[in-house]
């Protein structure tokens, strides 16, 4: 990470978002030095977005398959291809009397065509890093940054997204669980020359890990890039966005 950015971007971020905390980041490396190495997990469920609570607070943590309890973690970050038994049951109707279902999806067989497209991101024996943007250090190199944002914050950051582009779908929202819409679409944007944003945090099931008025707004690193680099040309700078900045600031 190139510490120009990194500290132009914390300048901007207090000037024109005010007190709303600063995003998070990950990538995926073989050497997570300066991370704490999350322990393989005993426990028969934990949701990523739980765990990644404390990176928000500050905290550098890093994660391989077995310190994954949640059998989607590890498919969507690329660690398997393995699907739990039932699957198709699972996120749809469930079984009668064996398996209650999350009903997600209406029948087990749109479940079986959802999984034909999924991605493997192929992360094999790496570690996945999550740092806050101000805990980079020079050797990281982000994939993704993820802001945990108020529809106010996100309407800055739609609107910054926009900025530069004729495209009217810039920013898209594939469905998906939590963890996908905050790590696996936003990596594989990344891999794009002209990658789009993703929102996300819609799972009801990742709901119960984030506030309540919370939703995620993931932008690829490439794109970040230059969002930064135009801030200050752009709506930011006019009465209007005043207006929304005194609100973010009162925090509702």
């Amino acid at each position: 990470m190139k510490s120009e950015l990194q500290g132009k971007f914390i300048r901007l971020w207090e000037k024109y978002f005010s007190t709303h905390e600063l995003p998070i980041t990950f990538y995926y490396t073989e050497n997570p030095s300066g991370s704490i190495i999350v322990p393989p997990k005993r426990v028969h469920h934990s949701c990523l977005i739980a765990e990644i609570q404390k990176v928000r607070s500050g905290a550098s943590l890093a994660f391989r398959e077995d310190s994954l309890a949640c059998g989607g973690a590890k498919r969507y970050l690329g660690y398997t291809n393995d699907i739990r038994e039932n699957f198709r049951y699972f996120l749809s109707c469930g079984i009668p009397g064996e398996l209650e279902g999350e009903r997600y999806k209406r029948t087990p067989e749109i479940v079986d065509e959802t999984q034909l497209h999924l991605v493997n991101i192929g992360a094999e024996d790496k570690y996945i890093v999550f740092k806050r943007w101000d805990k980079l250090s020079d050797e990281d190199s982000p994939d993704a940054v993820i802001f945990f944002c108020t529809p106010d914050v996100m309407s800055g950051l739609y609107t910054l997204t926009n900025f530069d582009t004729v495209e009217p779908t810039q920013v898209t929202a594939p469905f998906g669980p939590g963890c996908a819409s905050i790590i696996h679409f936003p990596y594989l944007e990344q891999q794009k020359d002209d990658p789009k944003c993703i929102i996300g945090m819609f799972d009801p099931s990742a709901r119960p890990h984030v506030g309540r008025f919370e939703l995620t707004f993931t932008i690829p690193m490439k794109r970040f890039e230059k969002i930064v680099n135009y801030m200050e040309e752009s709506f930011l700078i006019t009465k209007t966005w005043d207006t929304i900045k005194k609100r973010i600031e009162s925090k509702y």
